[in-house]
């Protein structure tokens, strides 16, 4: 499975064209990612027929801004028609935010969803691995370390290994080496952004490197 990071309509189009199987939808990518628009979110649902997971991120780093107010937001993205998200937060001490997560996803209405890297920044992302998997998600995605996937590979090898009650999606600077020996591993989820946009987040993205992706994975 080939998920591709989308920050409108037009890159959800061209994930599309490019063979894609599902979207990540966020805004503002100098902050790795943050909730989109409810009005980007209907754009993109309207220009595509993928399924799209929508991020609920309102600050950089790994606790909410505002969580009643993302609360708030994720009722409304859902009345819009989101129907999968991707959250996830750590707590002052580097661990996974039980509490946090927890209170987000009630708003949820049991919807499909990912836990996103702040795995990677908790202290020990092969324990947080037990937490997150106790927390409803299906999906969690992973580098295996803070610095991507190449320093990760160690960490991700042994996380495909414990998919019983979540999937692994492997991303962050992933590169084309990473894909067969994390396939061998058991890998079988893949996550690209960068890796599709030969000009930079400011430029479009690539459906031609989108079939590529797809083609690989």
């Amino acid at each position: 499975m080939l998920e591709v990071i989308a920050l409108h309509a037009a890159d959800a189009e061209a994930a599309q064209a490019g063979g894609a199987h599902r979207l990540e939808l966020v805004a503002d990518m100098a902050a790795d990612g943050l909730t989109p628009s409810v009005a980007t979110l209907r754009d993109v649902l309207s220009a595509t027929d993928l399924p799209v997971r929508v991020m609920l991120r309102d600050a950089n780093g790994f606790a909410p801004g505002d969580l009643d107010a993302l609360r708030r937001t994720t009722a409304e993205l859902r009345a819009a028609g989101a129907r999968e998200f991707v959250l996830g937060f750590l707590d002052d001490q580097g661990a996974i935010d039980v509490d946090t997560v927890r209170a987000l996803v009630a708003e949820l209405d049991g919807a499909a969803w990912t836990f996103h890297r702040a795995l990677d920044n908790s202290t020990d992302p092969e324990r947080s691995w037990d937490v997150v998997a106790g927390l409803g998600c299906d999906t969690v995605l992973a580098a295996g370390s803070p610095k991507g996937v190449a320093d990760g590979l160690p960490v991700l090898e042994k996380l495909a290994a414990r998919q019983e009650v979540v999937r692994l999606l492997v991303g962050g600077s992933l590169k084309p080496e990473h894909v067969a020996p994390l396939k061998a591993a058991g890998a079988m989820g893949f996550h690209v952004g960068s890796a599709v946009r030969p000009g930079g987040w400011d430029a479009p993205l690539s459906a031609d490197a989108v079939r590529t992706w797809a083609n690989l994975v």
